[in-house]
């Protein structure tokens, strides 16, 4: 999810950040567009920062075997892809058929399709059908499953791969959970403090947009 307009730090600070990162490009207006003429709540969409983040990961590891978990409309899924090394693979998993729809209609328009596999199902499910080793795993889906889609993943991940988690920082309802409005609050505080405590990884939370989770083998 992008932190646009939820910004937990100063504005100014996000939008200078923003503002120095490389856009997605012209060829992602008509996915952004379609965004937000069909999805009920389009700033779900991943935003640069994070799609960067993640492109970054691929890059530096030559990473081949990529899955998402919640695939929105595609543009993570799409840019991953597009610097994935040649014989790699973006699986992306999405449970809203509406939603699928839109990215299935992005991917096959891409010229990077042929890295990209949509599975339209519950991730619970899924992802259990996935074989290992996974080099990168991008968890942005329903909230109150992270733990379940962590610990699924956990025993297929590379050595040297990685499992990123976004909105970890809920725009920053973490902090004060007793006051917070919303069941995911709860689960987020749950799931990041049981990522903590796990010996069997070393994490590390960043401040991008909603709050990320880098997580590896300890």
């Amino acid at each position: 999810m992008s932190a646009n307009s939820l910004h937990i730090a100063k504005p100014a600070v996000f939008e200078y950040a923003d503002a120095h990162t490389e856009p997605l490009g012209s060829e992602f207006d008509a996915l952004l567009a379609d965004t937000q003429a069909t999805a009920p709540s389009p700033t779900m969409v991943s935003g640069v920062s994070e799609i960067r983040l993640l492109e970054a990961f691929i890059v530096a590891g030559q990473y081949k075997n990529v899955v998402e978990v919640g695939t929105f409309t595609g543009a993570g899924a799409i840019s991953m892809a597009a610097v994935m090394p040649e014989g790699g693979l973006v699986t992306t998993i999405e449970n809203d058929e509406m939603l699928a729809a839109v990215a299935k209609k992005h991917i096959d328009l891409s010229p990077h399709k042929d890295k990209l596999k949509l599975i339209v199902g519950d991730a619970r499910e899924e992802l259990a059908k996935i074989d290992g080793p996974i080099d990168l795993v991008y968890i942005d889906a329903w909230k109150f499953d992270y733990w379940h889609y962590y610990e699924t993943v956990l025993p297929k991940l590379a050595p040297n791969g990685m499992i990123l988690c976004d909105n970890v920082l809920w725009r920053g309802r973490v902090l004060d959970p007793a006051n917070a409005d919303d069941d995911e609050t709860e689960a987020l505080v749950e799931f990041n403090e049981k990522i903590k405590n796990d010996k069997r990884v070393v994490s590390t939370m960043l401040t991008v947009g909603d709050g990320v989770s880098l997580i590896r083998f300890a």
